[in-house]
């Protein structure tokens, strides 16, 4: 094969290719115009119904999210929505945004010790927005060695999705309703029905739903579960053996000091004295 014969073949293959990608673009475009926007509008509406009836009724739901080093945030959605849709030629968002408030009073006081342990959890909550770090114990190099928490704050939370012609799919993102992160789902044009819709609203109140479970096998879905528990459990003993550890490291420290000493020593000789009586 000449030159000229395998530039030709090569521009051949390449403008068949960008005919077939013009061609899914075009049938994406198809299904986002003709599936996708009435989806989005479907939604919207759904949405507004949704959150309308929930400012009246304001349901107590409550949140559960885990601070490492720290342990459960106790959280009670506001119902304070605002929902905002935004249309472009050839995309579309809808945005959900609300908070939930903190219940402090059912949210653990949690004494954390050592300086870099105290560091990476005023951390945390500062990036989760809260605040709650009480009574810091500082040495005498003025560096805060021990210090309580306890949450208190809001939560901002937000539902977001999306669709365009790009995809042709409704994309899904949820901020902080499943522990402090955002976690989405792409979901096919033919998908985006009532159907749905019933399900992102179970999932917004903490319902039973399956909106983001995967379709994975039992004995996966058992191991997963075990190797959960494992986690919390080991994340437990971590905790307490650490109390144990600083209980040990102040006895210690009380005993074999000057003024421990003393003290012992004064201990003993009361406890002489009494014998002899």
């Amino acid at each position: 094969m000449g030159l000229l014969d395998s530039l030709e073949q090569e521009a051949d293959k390449r403008r068949s290719g960008e005919a077939d990608e013009a061609q899914r673009r075009a049938e994406r475009g198809e299904i986002y115009r003709i599936q996708l926007e009435p989806a989005m509008d479907a939604l919207h509406d759904y949405l507004q119904r949704f959150v309308a009836h929930l400012k009246v009724v304001h349901p107590r739901v409550a949140l559960r999210h885990v601070i490492p080093g720290y342990g459960d945030v106790i959280a009670y959605l506001d119902h304070d929505y605002e929902l905002r849709y935004s249309k472009q030629s050839h995309s579309r968002e809808i945005k959900l945004v609300s908070h939930a408030t903190v219940a402090s009073a059912e949210c653990p006081s949690a004494v954390v010790r050592g300086s870099g342990r105290i560091k990476t959890v005023a951390a945390l909550f500062q990036r989760h927005r809260l605040g709650g770090m009480l009574a810091p114990e500082k040495d005498a190099g003025g560096e805060v060695v021990a210090a309580t928490f306890k949450a208190k704050g809001r939560i901002p939370l937000a539902l977001t999705a999306s669709a365009d012609a790009t995809t042709a799919q409704l994309k899904l993102a949820f901020a902080n309703y499943d522990d402090f992160a955002t976690v989405g789902r792409s979901v096919a044009a033919g998908q985006a029905d009532e159907a749905l819709f019933e399900e992102i609203g179970r999932y917004l109140l903490r319902e039973d739903n399956g909106l983001l479970r995967e379709d994975l096998p039992d004995n996966v879905r058992l191991h997963l579960k075990a190797k959960v528990q494992q986690q919390e459990i080991r994340r437990r003993w971590e905790a307490r053996i650490e109390t144990l550890q600083h209980e040990e490291v102040a006895m210690l420290r009380s005993r074999y000091t000057l003024r421990g000493r003393i003290a012992e020593a004064f201990g003993r000789l009361r406890r002489w004295r009494r014998s002899g009586d």
